[in-house]
């Protein structure tokens, strides 16, 4: 084989995208040496993306101090890849990880994401794309559209900083006074989700508890987002809470449509249209990919999907490799993926076998390199 290229997913827990791809070249060398081998890490929009782009297309590494989740001040970080775009992972300043045992989205906020935004702005940068994922919020992008200039105001006609527990308390937006180089900066939101803003299945009922909300607090989050809905609507003029992905990071997802304009997207539609994987992959003789757990999920727009949706137009085989597989797959087959094979040997917990994932991750990219060189 002349070339091959690896665009795998991290598995979760265990081994990042980047592991996953100096694993798989690892096992290609041994067996091809003369084989180009080109890398393309992914991540999703939560951890790992800035350092996912830095590595597929070159960059640098930008740090900033900004707010924290409960408005501390901290040091914080976004990417910059072709020489003008910016990649945020909303949860270095924003995500779980952050409050460990201090979880409360009724009182957590998005401003200092809102800083990187106005940083990288400010910086030159033209394009910003946001990792929508892992955080600890509840307050609809408020906090960030506050960081950019946008004012929100209570009854009293006060102006405040709304975080989840008091989006009740917004009487009027006013986006007259947002910093005026917003509006020639194209923004894409990395959303792998497709839940609206509230309800049943909104940002609060579904991602609430895990950010440390109990069952009431649910409820004053989710009318908190309805009634930033309304308010969207009245001044603004916009329809965001049907939005496929709308609930994202906490409402993230419409927020960023409402105060910035910006588009969302599947994380690795955005992925591979910012690395020109079309471009990359002509020629190629096979592809790579993988995740953690394929399963019905992965049928949605997710990584191993994506990408084969581009090889199959691109009459280009792809290989899935996994540490699970849940559910019936043989839906993935007819997206495009030529075979999938799981690196699990043997029927274990997972508590176990993530300690085993390089080890096993290698023996199973051993075995399919000597099915290719048998093959040929």
């Amino acid at each position: 084989m002349k070339k091959i290229v690896l665009i795998p997913d991290s598995f979760k827990g265990t081994i990042s995208s980047t592991e996953v791809c100096g694993i798989m070249k690892k096992s290609i060398k041994a067996f091809s040496p003369l084989t180009e081998v080109v890398e393309i890490p992914v991540a999703d929009g939560g951890e790992g993306s800035v350092d996912a782009f830095i590595t597929a297309l070159g960059g640098t590494k930008t740090k900033v101090i900004v707010k924290g989740p409960y408005f501390e001040d901290m040091e914080a970080y976004y990417g910059v890849i072709n020489k003008d775009t910016a990649v945020i992972e909303m949860a270095v300043c924003a995500g779980l990880p952050l409050v460990e045992n201090n979880k409360n989205p009724m009182k957590t906020t998005t401003y200092g994401v809102g800083q990187m935004i106005a940083h990288a702005i400010q910086s030159g940068c033209k394009k910003i794309i946001m990792g929508l994922g892992g955080s600890c919020t509840n307050d609809g992008a408020t906090g960030l559209a506050a960081a950019l200039g946008i004012k929100f105001f209570n009854k009293k006609g006060e102006s405040f900083i709304p975080v989840g527990g008091t989006l009740s308390e917004i009487e009027r937006i006013d986006n007259t006074s947002c910093i005026k180089e917003l509006s020639d900066i194209q923004i894409v939101g990395m959303c792998d989700i497709d839940n609206p803003l509230y309800g049943p299945i909104g940002a609060a009922y579904v991602f609430g508890p895990q950010k440390g909300a109990d069952q009431s607090m649910v409820k004053i989050l989710d009318a908190g987002l309805m009634h930033l809905a309304n308010k969207i609507k009245e001044n603004l003029h916009l329809e965001v809470e049907s939005l496929e992905g709308a609930g994202a990071a906490g409402g993230m997802g419409a927020g960023i449509v409402a105060f910035l304009g910006a588009k969302l997207q599947m994380g690795i539609e955005t992925i591979l249209d910012t690395v020109q994987f079309d471009k990359i992959a002509k020629g190629a003789d096979l592809v790579f990919t993988g995740e953690g757990r394929l399963d019905s999920q992965s049928l949605r727009g997710k990584v191993i999907c994506g990408v084969a949706k581009h090889t199959k137009a691109l009459s280009i085989p792809l290989i899935a490799v996994v540490g699970s597989i849940e559910d019936p797959i043989e839906a993935v087959y007819e997206k495009g993926v030529t075979a999938v094979f799981s690196i699990n040997r043997a029927p274990i917990d997972f508590s176990i076998a993530r300690y085993q994932s390089k080890a096993n991750l290698q023996l199973t990219m051993d075995n399919i390199m000597r099915l290719l060189r048998l093959n040929k």
